[in-house]
């Protein structure tokens, strides 16, 4: 053991101190690269959504399984100090090569800002996030159990509360790096073309990683540094096959019964080895049911970010709102002191013993109520929502921008329409049914329609003259993304029209047509119209209505008497009602739920450990979070449910029921102090080489008796 004197600060030892920053700066590096990876993906490498989110993921996963990884290097081979190091320069170099990946400058040699070999920056990207996923999965449970091994024996409590400050570290590093980055990738820069500044927002954390490295490496001399003892996981698994093997030969019933299964490899290991791979079992064995509440939380991701989007984000007037995720990490920032200074006190003071075990059910019964909470707000989002054509309905609205009186039949009814009108909303058709549209005006012969109509889209239908019209398909079957606005354009003028709208152009609008939608955030948006028909005295500056959240609208440019335009506006999908502040308390629960069950796993995962393989069981417990996430992947994937609250109810129900399992599992499990057993196994190997080292040494104590 290399111990040097112990620093220590408030009953704390200093080196702590030295972890934590660490963790923040290495949370704060890898958060912030995080929150830039789809849009890389998506606007730099121009991959489909699809693909970037089936990679994001792929990587998230990695970054959980790596761990398994780490824990072995730390226990059998390096120790967790040595592997912390190696592992935080291989994490270093791997953002270094992300961020360079990120630079256009690299491949661009005709300066037109677009990379020539898109195949070099996907292969370095690529390179520079598995290096990433080795290193920030590997160093994963050294942290936390390093930290965890700078406490004296009776330093519970202090233990305790570092593991609750850790993972406050972990919040507001990752707090502060999705508010920092995303202003990183606005600012432009580029040596020949300037562009969005990947390298920038990439290099940040590169440099914070080589900050977090320095950090730990200065604390070097102040360390508590355990030997590892030798590939401890492979006598694990040999001693767990043993015992089977073992169990399986003396299977009948002349044998007698052996305590415990693992007691069926004592033939052949030491007793301490049996009896730590038996707390390391009994624990993973309650990790079991785990999964299921990471598959819940990781859900506001992905799921919940989605219930946002036809949410109107009206809160304390932020436009556009602050993305809920900063909430869960705010949310974390105050509940861990209040839980860890108010809480838990008061209910010790209450004679209530809050086991680990008790925490965690409590923590998956809260995250089980927040998935209630969140489906009742869709129950309320869905009564406001507009209905969206289903695979083989097709849906069409009627406008007329002409200067005649229309009237259109459709099959079963018949609609007039004034000039400058549409219906009102969308009509719903069976597509099998949708024989015939005509159209017509008073004293013109009837024109039938003879376009095709796509399944499962929504259409609009613009006639103008007698016999005269144009079949638009709409493209936007569902709320615009992210809470943002739709906006399309319809020409009534003879000559192309070109719009130019807050930086994105319509450009070339044919006459009495269409342009597709574009997507603007929440404001009032200026845009010029411009067309060689229009007469130079005319104004062609106009402004939109106060945009909300997820509307989507039609502009009509109508020609006036004197030539010029005029714009009149239709509504195509209402903007959002439901106010986004309800989702707060789905929030709030997951939050209070993830304070009592992730502080407490990494806590209980620690004191539950022996000495050496304490790494181990914090990787079994990154483990649980691995495969919730996969959970996700495979739910989302296969089942597909038409009602969004029905998949929400499903979830909180499952975990509720892997709750009351987990509950009765944790009652039959009992705490052991390792620290405490491992003592008993020195003190008698301690007798034993005695009597092993002196023969004389009992028989004189015998004889002394008989005296």
């Amino acid at each position: 053991l290399g111990m040097s004197k112990s620093w220590s600060c408030l009953g704390y030892p200093l080196s702590i101190f030295f972890i934590v920053v660490n963790e923040f700066c290495e949370r704060f590096s890898y958060y912030g690269m995080r929150a830039l990876l789809i849009l890389y993906f998506t606007n730099f490498i121009r991959w489909d959504d699809n693909l970037s989110t089936a990679i994001y993921h792929t990587f998230v996963a990695l970054c959980y399984l790596t761990p398994i990884l780490g824990a072995l290097i730390a226990d059998s081979w390096l120790g967790k100090f040595k592997t912390i190091v190696s592992l935080s320069i291989v994490y270093t170099i791997g953002q270094v090569v992300l961020s360079v990946s990120s630079i256009t400058d690299l491949t661009d040699h005709n300066h037109d800002g677009t990379p020539d070999s898109p195949p070099v920056h996907m292969a370095l990207s690529m390179v520079g996030l598995a290096l990433i996923a080795l290193g920030t999965g590997g160093i994963k449970p050294c942290v936390s159990a390093f930290g965890g091994d700078q406490f004296e024996e009776g330093q519970e409590k202090q233990r305790n509360r570092f593991f609750s400050i850790f993972y406050l570290a972990i919040n507001a590093g990752s707090l502060l790096s999705t508010i920092i980055t995303p202003m990183l990738r606005v600012q432009e820069c580029g040596i020949h073309s300037k562009q969005a500044c990947y390298p920038l927002a990439f290099g940040v954390p590169a440099a914070l990683m080589a900050v977090a490295l320095m950090v730990f490496i200065l604390g070097s001399g102040m360390y508590k540094k355990f030997q590892p003892q030798g590939n401890i996981m492979a006598k694990v698994v040999k001693c767990i096959g043993f015992a089977i093997k073992n169990r399986f030969r003396h299977r009948s019933k002349t044998f007698p019964k052996r305590e415990h299964w693992l007691d069926w490899a004592k033939e052949k290991y030491d007793e301490r080895l049996i009896s730590q791979i038996k707390m390391v079992t009994r624990v993973m064995f309650l990790y079991i049911p785990l999964p299921m509440f990471w598959a819940l939380f990781d859900q506001q991701g992905s799921r919940w970010t989605l219930q946002a989007t036809t949410m109107s984000g009206k809160i304390l007037n932020i436009s556009p709102p602050p993305p809920l995720q900063t909430v869960n990490a705010i949310l974390i920032v105050i509940m861990v002191p209040i839980f860890d200074a108010v809480l838990y006190p008061l209910i010790a003071k209450c004679g209530f013993n809050f086991t680990s075990l008790k925490k965690m059910t409590v923590g998956m019964f809260l995250a089980s109520m927040a998935f209630v909470v969140a489906a009742i707000v869709q129950v309320e989002i869905d009564k406001t929502l507009p209905v969206f054509p289903n695979g083989n309905e097709v849906q069409i609205k009627v406008l007329n921008i002409g200067n005649n009186n229309m009237s259109i039949s459709l099959p079963g009814e018949i609609v007039p329409l004034d000039p400058m009108s549409q219906t009102n909303g969308f009509m719903t058709f069976d597509v099998n049914k949708l024989t015939s549209i005509n159209i017509s005006s008073p004293g013109s012969p009837v024109t039938a329609v003879t376009d095709s109509f796509e399944q499962g889209q929504r259409h609009t239908l613009l006639v103008w003259a007698p016999s005269h019209y144009q079949v638009v398909k709409d493209d936007l079957n569902q709320k615009p993304e992210k809470g943002e606005n739709g906006i399309r354009f319809v020409n009534t003028y003879n000559e192309l029209i070109t719009i130019t709208m807050s930086g994105k152009v319509f450009a070339n609008i044919s006459s009495y047509n269409a342009s597709t939608y574009q997507f603007f955030p929440s404001g009032s948006k200026g845009y010029t119209i411009d067309s060689t028909e229009i007469p130079p005295q005319c104004q062609t500056n106009f402004n939109t209505l106060y945009l909300e959240f997820g509307s989507a609208y039609t502009y009509v440019i109508q020609k006036k008497n004197d030539g010029c335009p005029e714009v009149k506006t239709f509504e195509d999908i209402a903007a959002n009602t439901v106010n986004m502040a309800l989702q707060i308390p789905q929030y709030f629960l997951l939050t209070c739920g993830e304070v009592v069950f992730s502080v407490t796993g990494l806590e209980f995962s620690y004191s539950q450990a022996p000495s050496n393989m304490k790494s181990v069981l914090q990787a079994g417990w990154l483990l649980t979070v691995a495969v919730g996430n996969i959970i996700v992947l495979i739910v989302a994937g296969a089942g597909q449910f038409s009602k969004q609250w029905a998949e929400y109810i499903l979830f909180a129900s499952l975990l509720l029921v892997v709750c009351v399992i987990f509950a009765i599992m944790a009652r039959f499990y009992t705490y052991v102090n390792p620290a405490e057993i491992e003592a008993q196994f020195d003190e008698d190997e301690k007798k034993t080489r005695l009597e092993k080292s002196n023969p004389y040494f009992m028989s004189e104590a015998n004889s002394q008796t008989q005296m």
